[in-house]
């Protein structure tokens, strides 16, 4: 846990109890992704697969690979990151889990990150907290950790329309490393050396 100050603003390592604020975070971030998962417009109706997934272990959007930013004991933001080598298999079980509920038997997904690469895959802070840092906070608390854990890069995908996060991660170091096409959009792939 890393406290960074004394109006009690905490970065910690997530727990399965944090599920039910954490989802509705991770689904911010994701916009349309979590509407297609679910085969919804209304992305609201994504929260309870999330809070399944996050509450579980060994998958991509798990409490396991999630820190939490916490403002006087609310939490106001959330950063999903893991071993890009891992990916096929901590997205196995969400891809089973969505085939068996959601008809999805025919989606593939592209990869979205590599081997070498300690990604970032959803970022979501609370609209009343926007502006404040803490994104720029849990993404350096994730390349702290990415650096412990022995990474030499973390990565993510930023959308080609969203150039005001693109220029974010810029002022973070983090480099444009090509562009990537992913279940139908195009974007930057970013990457930092840690």
């Amino acid at each position: 846990m890393k406290t960074l100050n004394e109006n009690h603003e905490i970065i910690r390592p997530a727990s399965a109890t944090d599920y039910r604020l954490a989802a509705p975070l991770i689904i911010q971030a994701m916009e349309d992704l979590a509407c297609f998962f679910v085969q919804e417009t209304d992305a609201k109706l994504a929260i309870p697969l999330f809070e399944h997934f996050f509450q579980t272990k060994d998958n991509q959007y798990s409490y396991e690979n999630t820190l939490i930013y916490e403002i006087d004991h609310q939490v106001v933001g959330t950063l999903t990151a893991y071993d890009g080598a891992l990916l096929n298999a901590l997205r196995t079980p969400f891809l089973a889990h969505l085939s068996r509920t959601y008809n999805l038997s025919d989606f593939q997904p592209e990869d979205e990150t590599e081997i070498g690469e300690f990604y970032i895959d959803t970022l979501g802070v609370s609209p009343l907290f926007q502006g404040k840092g803490i994104g720029s906070k849990l993404i350096q608390a994730t390349v702290e950790k990415a650096a412990r854990l022995k990474h030499q890069k973390v990565g993510l995908l930023v959308d080609l329309e969203n150039p005001l996060a693109k220029r974010l991660y810029e002022r973070l170091g983090f480099q444009s490393k090509g562009i990537k096409r992913f279940m139908g959009g195009t974007y930057n792939h970013m990457q930092i050396n840690v």
